[in-house]
């Protein structure tokens, strides 16, 4: 029927596209595919496979002769005839295989190793191993292979690096964006990435068994918030549907953990996804992590305290020491750790002396210390970024900060025996800041005051200032909000400096990143045109002389390369022209 013919063409068409599209490699391994399909092999099979066994065990706890079985992915073989000796890549490590067709193949029937093996598995393929252990001659450890079980069938080959005679390696999978775009291939052929991120497991651990002994509850608040509050930041903006009321992915939690301590709880601590709609670089990324804590009945100096004793126990408890190299320096997290107001700190790294500056006094300062300043940045943020382009880069020891101007802290208590500065501290390792604490306004009315000079800088310009006022926050600490002391822990870059990492994007699984270009198939007639364009204007009837190409075969080829992005087709007294994108 003329329905059969048609699917008959759009399946061939199909196939035809798919074999352009894939490499050789690819196209070979599909046929392998259909060929265990053939011999009655499921080449993904949905029976559990009862793995009992782990290579860095068996490494540790070797017993000879010992039955094992074990899954992974197979990472390299030497065939040999009618033995091969084979790696395997479970989760925890790797083990030596000894294949044997004898052993494999008890009975006459020798295709499993002979076909199976040998020609049908690829290098990638997981696959699940029955056998028993023994030890070379050369003393390596290995499983002697009774049966294999093929458990997923890799039709992709994997950028495995590969080392000559001199043992150089070469074709290594290094390459930054590959490695944070295809973070699973990352994982598989980059065994230190792995060991990475099971340590920052190890950290947030650490973290939460700290807080949990001293009874602070974990607890989890809106990531979806009516008001972006608790930090000085641009939003990312969504919609709630049902609602029909705009939503903001949040900034901070900070102020409704501060609602619980109002609530009546002594301390919460949450690790919270948070979103910034700012700049990506090596340090940020628009989806971060942070742990934050609020306790009540205490102060900063009670924080710092704290912060020192916890971040000691998290180098220990992800490094087993206190010391740790991080880049040229050796970073010891011992605690006590000092502290350094921050109008001595930019005086003791500019010379100059800040504390007393109006406005106008600061940003002239600023463009004489070469700090970047514009007419929106009000008081606190051109302090700000002095420090941050003076200061920061010295603290290379965990150094605490403290005693910030009011214009930098919105949400901090005022300083108790000092006018204008607030009981506030960071603490900075590395060059970096990777905690943030306060004792907390409690003060509903200053707070609300606070509030409204943020939203002055809002209207002046200030992008990062507050352009809300959170009046149910307001009205939580006219309930009566005890003193409160809080920390924002940045769990990104606290696992940077504790695994010895300079870019964020090596401690985040899935980091952000520019949309993927997608690769142009062009036909022939299609990359005839471009090689006779030029990034210059050409004129076009000069670049349709020169393709050969029919009027209706070259309207078709423009047609499709305007449609691709990639020319400009435009017209000038009366001429057209014709140029690359």
């Amino acid at each position: 029927s003329s329905i059969f013919i048609q699917l008959k063409v759009y399946l061939c068409i199909q196939f035809v596209k798919l074999i352009m599209e894939l490499s050789e490699q690819e196209l070979v391994r599909r046929e392998k595919l259909n060929r265990l399909i053939e011999l009655g092999i499921d080449p993904y099979p949905a029976a559990l496979f009862a793995v009992k066994d782990y290579s860095r065990e068996i490494h540790n706890n070797f017993s000879d002769g010992k039955s094992v079985t074990v899954a992974g992915r197979l990472m390299s073989r030497r065939i040999q005839g009618n033995a091969s000796f084979a790696e395997l890549q479970d989760s925890r490590g790797k083990i030596q295989l000894y294949f044997n067709r004898d052993e494999i193949c008890d009975s006459d029937d020798k295709s499993k190793y002979n076909e199976v093996y040998k020609k049908l598995l690829d290098i990638g393929d997981i696959i699940g191993i029955e056998g028993k252990l023994f030890k070379t001659k050369v003393g390596e450890k290995t499983i002697m292979v009774k049966d294999f079980t093929i458990l997923s069938k890799s039709l992709r080959p994997l950028p495995l690096p590969k080392e000559d005679n001199e043992g150089n390696t070469y074709d290594e999978f290094n390459d930054p964006e590959l490695r944070y775009r295809q973070r699973y291939v990352d994982l598989i052929v980059n065994p230190s990435v792995k060991e990475t991120f099971i340590k920052r497991t190890a950290i947030t651990n650490s973290i939460r068994s700290f807080l949990n002994e001293r009874g602070y509850l974990e607890v989890e608040t809106p990531i979806l918030q009516p008001i972006p509050g608790g930090a000085t930041a641009r939003p990312f903006l969504t919609h709630h549907n049902a609602l029909n009321i705009p939503l903001y992915l949040r900034i901070a939690n900070e102020l409704y953990l501060k609602r619980l301590i109002v609530g009546g709880f002594d301390g919460v601590y949450e690790f919270a996804k948070d979103f910034r709609n700012e700049g990506m670089d090596r340090t940020h990324n628009p989806e971060f992590t942070i742990m934050e804590l609020y306790v009540s009945y205490k102060d900063y100096n009670w924080m710092m305290e704290l912060t020192e004793n916890l971040i000691e126990k998290v180098a220990i408890d992800s490094s087993g020491k206190n010391k740790i190299d991080v880049g040229n320096n050796e970073i010891d997290f011992k605690a006590p750790y000092p502290r350094i107001p921050i109008f001595d700190a930019i005086k003791k790294f500019s010379g100059i002396d800040i504390s007393e500056m109006d406005e106008s006094k600061l940003r002239e300062t600023a463009r004489k210390l070469n700090v970047e300043v514009d007419e929106t940045m009000g008081k606190g943020k051109i302090i700000d970024s002095i420090f941050g382009d003076i200061c920061e880069p010295n603290f290379i020891q965990p150094t605490f900060v403290i005693d910030y101007p009011t214009e930098m802290s919105p949400l901090t208590k005022k300083h108790r025996f000092k006018p204008n500065l607030t009981e506030r501290f960071e603490l900075f390792v590395n060059g970096k800041e990777i905690a943030n604490a306060y004792s907390e306004l409690n003060d509903p009315i200053d707070q609300k005051n606070r509030f409204e000079e943020q939203l002055k800088l809002s209207k002046k310009g200030d992008l990062e200032a507050g352009e809300f006022i959170d009046y149910d926050f307001l009205r939580s600490l006219e309930y009566g909000m005890p003193p409160t002391s809080g920390i924002g822990i940045g769990i990104d870059r606290l696992v940077m400096l504790m695994t010895n990492n300079s870019s964020i994007q090596e401690v985040l699984f899935f980091p952000q990143m520019k949309p993927e270009k997608k690769k142009l198939s062009l036909n022939e007639n299609e990359l005839k045109v471009m090689d006779f364009i030029h990034k210059e204007r050409s004129e076009i009837n000069n670049i349709k002389q020169n393709s050969g190409l029919s009027n209706k075969t070259w309207d078709k080829t423009i047609k499709s390369l305007r449609k691709l992005n990639l020319i400009t087709v435009e017209k000038i007294n009366e001429i057209v022209y014709i140029s690359k994108k």
